[in-house]
C-alpha cells in the first residue's frame, strides 16, 4: 500500500510591486511550496476568508491600506499563519512596529533572497504540524512534537507558582513563538539566563545553538573581534580566521547578558548587525549573513541611560520590542519551599548523594533573610550547607547578625551609613580614615551577597566597573576569580 504524501506548505504573497511580486513567487516555488498572491490589502484579505496559509507574507505598504492592518486582522480571529512583514530599507521604526503588533519576523527591501527564503521556512516550520513534510531545498528538519517536550522541560526550570512568575512563563511561551528581539530585566541573580533559555528552548529555533555572552566581561579592546569574528593577520597574534558570537549562534539564539554595560561605540555596531542582519569580520572586505534570534538580559534601568545618553535610544528600542521582568526572590517569597527542594535535588544529584531534607524551622529563618543575591545567593547558601551537612536534617548558616529584609531602594542607603566606632575627635589623616570606612562598607555589602560583586554594587548604587575599582585600589580580599562571583547565569 503506498504511503500517503503530506500536502507542500502553502503560502500567501502580499506585494503591489509586480516585479518583486512575481521574484517571490518563483523563489518559493522552487523551494517546493504552493503559492497564493495578492496585490491589495482587500485581495489578501479576501483570500484568508477563503483558506488557511501556512505563512503570510506581505509588504508594509499596500495601495489600499498597511500591512499591519492585515497583521492585526489575523491577530483578531486567532489565525495560527505565521506573517512576516516587508519594510523598506531604513524604516526601523516600521519593523519594530510590526514585530509588537505580532509579527513572526520582518525583512528590509531590498530582500536577500537567501534570508528570504530561511524567514519563510522558519515561519512555516513554526506553524507547521509534526507529519508535515519539509521542502527539500535544505530546510532544517525539525520534529514539533520534540520542541514542546524540549520547551515544557526548560519552562520548569523557571521554578515558582507565584503570579509573577506564572506571567513570565505565559510571556515565555508566548514571545517564543517570533523572532522579536526580547530584553530580559531583573536584579542580578533572579534567574535572566534561565528565561532566555526557556525562550529558545520553546522556539522553532530549539535545535540550534544557543551562546551566552556577558558583555560586561570583555575587554572593550576585542569586543568587535568577539562578536563579528577576525581574518587571520587582521592583528597582532591573529594566526587563524576566528568565528564570532553571531556567526556561532547561526541558526539559533544570541543571548547578551549585561547588554547596558556595552560602550556606545560598540553600541552602534551591534546596532547595525542586528538591522541589517549582517556582520563584518575584522579584516575583511565583505559582510555576512547572519542568522540569529537576539534576547539580551540587563539589571540595570536601561530607559534611564537612555535619558542619561550612556545607552543609545535607537539600539534600546531595537532591543525592548518585547519585555519580559524577571521578580526578585523578595517579591516571591512564597516559591522559596520550592526552589529549595529543586536546588537541593539539583545539587545533591551533582555531588551523587540523596537529597536531604529542609526543617520548618530552617525554611522560616530563610523566609525572613533578605537574600539581596536571588537566587544565585540562595543556591549558595544551600551549596554550603550540603558541604557541611553531617545529617539528613540540613542546617544553613546565615551570615550573624543578618538584617530583616530591606526594599532594594532603601539599599544605596547603606553607602551612607555612619560608621559605628565614629572617632571622638578630628582624625590626623583623613583620606586614611575615610579609606578605612569605606573599605568596612564594602565588606559588609560583599559579605552580604556572599561576594557577588554586582549584587553588592547594585546594593550600593554602584557600577560593577566602580565597585571594582574600589575593591581593587582597597586591596580588599574575595574569595574566587573576578568572573566566578559574576557568573554568566544572571
Amino acid at each position: 500500500m503506498p504511503q500517503a504524501t503530506a500536502s507542500p506548505a502553502h503560502v500567501l504573497v502580499v506585494d503591489d510591486e509586480p516585479d518583486l511580486r512575481t521574484l517571490y513567487e518563483l523563489t518559493l516555488l522552487r523551494e517546493g511550496y504552493r503559492v497564493d498572491a495578492a496585490s491589495t490589502l482587500a485581495e489578501a484579505t479576501q483570500l484568508l476568508d477563503e483558506r488557511r496559509f501556512d505563512a503570510v507574507i506581505t509588504d508594509m505598504r499596500l495601495p489600499d491600506g498597511l500591512g499591519l492592518e492585515l497583521l492585526q486582522r489575523m491577530g483578531a480571529q486567532q489565525r495560527s499563519e505565521r506573517c512576516v512583514v516587508m519594510t523598506a530599507y531604513g524604516s526601523a521604526e516600521n519593523a519594530v512596529e510590526a514585530l509588537k503588533a505580532g509579527a513572526f519576523d520582518y525583512l528590509t527591501k531590498p530582500v536577500d533572497l537567501t534570508q528570504f527564503r530561511t524567514v519563510v521556512a522558519s515561519a512555516i516550520q513554526e506553524t507547521a504540524m509534526p507529519e508535515r513534510a519539509r521542502p527539500a531545498a535544505g530546510v532544517r528538519a525539525a520534529a514539533a512534537g520534540t520542541d514542546r517536550i524540549r520547551g515544557g522541560s526548560a519552562l520548569q526550570r523557571l521554578v515558582g507558582e507565584s503570579p509573577s512568575m506564572r506571567q513570565v512563563k505565559e510571556r515565555v511561551a508566548k514571545v517564543a513563538r517570533s523572532m522579536a528581539p526580547v530584553l530580559v530585566r531583573g536584579e542580578s541573580g533572579t534567574g535572566k539566563e534561565l528565561v532566555a533559555r526557556a525562550i529558545h528552548a520553546c522556539s522553532h529555533r530549539a535545535d540550534g545553538p544557543f551562546i551566552a555572552v556577558n558583555c560586561s566581561a570583555i575587554p572593550e579592546t576585542l569586543l568587535e573581534a568577539e562578536f563579528f569574528g577576525a581574518k587571520k593577520g587582521s592583528y597582532t597574534g591573529s594566526t587563524a580566521d576566528r568565528e564570532g558570537y553571531f556567526q556561532a549562534a547561526g541558526g539559533g539564539t544570541l543571548f547578551l547578558d549585561e547588554i547596558g554595560d556595552l560602550p556606545l561605540p560598540m553600541q552602534s555596531k551591534l546596532l547595525r548587525a542586528i538591522q541589517e542582519r549582517s556582520v563584518r569580520a575584522i579584516g575583511s572586505t565583505q559582510e555576512e549573513s547572519v542568522d540569529v534570534r537576539v534576547v539580551s538580559a540587563t539589571h540595570k534601568d536601561l530607559a534611564a541611560d537612555v535619558q542619561a545618553g550612556r545607552f543609545r535610544q535607537d539600539l534600546f528600542y531595537r532591543l525592548n520590542v518585547i519585555e519580559i521582568v524577571v521578580p526578585p526572590l523578595r517579591e516571591r517569597r512564597e516559591d522559596l519551599p520550592a526552589l529549595c527542594e529543586a536546588l537541593l535535588a539539583r545539587i545533591a544529584a551533582e555531588a551523587g548523594m540523596p537529597a536531604p531534607q529542609l526543617s520548618p524551622q530552617v525554611l522560616q529563618q530563610l523566609q525572613s533573610h533578605p537574600l539581596p543575591g536571588n537566587v544565585r545567593e540562595l543556591e549558595n547558601l544551600l551549596h554550603r550547607a550540603l558541604a557541611l551537612s553531617d545529617g539528613s536534617q540540613l542546617q544553613v548558616d546565615l551570615a550573624p547578625g543578618a538584617p530583616a529584609a530591606v526594599p532594594a531602594e532603601a539599599a544605596p542607603a547603606v553607602a551612607a551609613a555612619a560608621p559605628a566606632s565614629a572617632p571622638a575627635g578630628v582624625p590626623n589623616d583623613l583620606q586614611a580614615y575615610l579609606d578605612q570606612q569605606e573599605r568596612e562598607i564594602l565588606v559588609k555589602a560583599l559579605r552580604e551577597t556572599n561576594f557577588n560583586r554586582t549584587a553588592a554594587a547594585q546594593k550600593l548604587g554602584l557600577s560593577l566597573r566602580q565597585i571594582r575599582y574600589r575593591i581593587a585600589r582597597l586591596a580588599i580580599a574575595t574569595p574566587g576569580s573576578e568572573d566566578a562571583d559574576d557568573p554568566a547565569a544572571s
